[in-house]
C-alpha cells in the first residue's frame, strides 16, 4: 500500500502528513504479513501501533485546525468522523492492552486502517484540496 500522487489534496503539510501515514501504514502492513513468527513481529507491531495513535492524533488535530484557518465548511462533519476513527483506534488498543494482541486482531486492525486510510484521503480529504482551489488560496 503506497501512496499515490492521487492522494495530494495540494496542501503541503497535509500531503507530507497523509504520506508518512501511508509509509507507517505500509510498513505495519508488511511487518503484519511478513512469514516470520509472530513473537519476532510483537515489538514492532507496538510500536507501529503506538506510532499511530500518537501520529493519528496529531495529523487530525492539525487538519482539523487547517480547516478551521481557511474556513472549510464541513469541519463539523470532518471532526466527527476523526473523533470516530481515533475512537476505534483507541478500542484496538484497550483489547491489545486487555491482553487480546494476537495475530489475528492485529492484522484485522491493519486491514481496517488501510481501508480507512484509503477512503478517507482518497474522497473525504480530497474535498479540502477542491475547496482551497475553489478559493483559489
Amino acid at each position: 500500500m503506497m501512496w499515490k500522487e492521487k492522494y495530494k489534496i495540494g496542501v503541503e503539510r497535509i500531503d507530507e502528513q497523509h504520506k508518512e501515514l501511508f509509509k507507517r501504514l505500509s510498513n505495519f502492513i508488511q511487518i503484519v504479513q511478513d512469514d516470520i513468527p509472530w513473537k519476532e513481529k510483537l515489538d514492532s507491531v507496538k510500536e507501529t501501533m503506538a506510532f499511530m495513535q500518537q501520529y493519528v492524533e496529531y495529523h487530525f488535530d492539525d487538519e482539523e485546525k487547517y480547516q478551521k484557518e481557511i474556513n472549510y465548511p464541513d469541519i463539523e462533519l470532518h471532526k466527527e468522523i476523526h473523533a470516530k476513527f481515533k475512537q476505534e483506534i483507541y478500542d484496538y488498543v484497550q483489547i491489545f492492552e486487555q491482553g487480546e494482541f494476537t495475530e489475528e486482531k492485529v492484522q484485522e486492525f491493519s486491514a481496517k486502517l488501510m481501508t480507512w486510510l484509503i477512503m478517507h484521503v482518497g474522497k473525504m480529504d480530497q474535498k479540502i484540496g477542491e475547496y482551497v482551489r475553489e478559493k483559489g488560496e
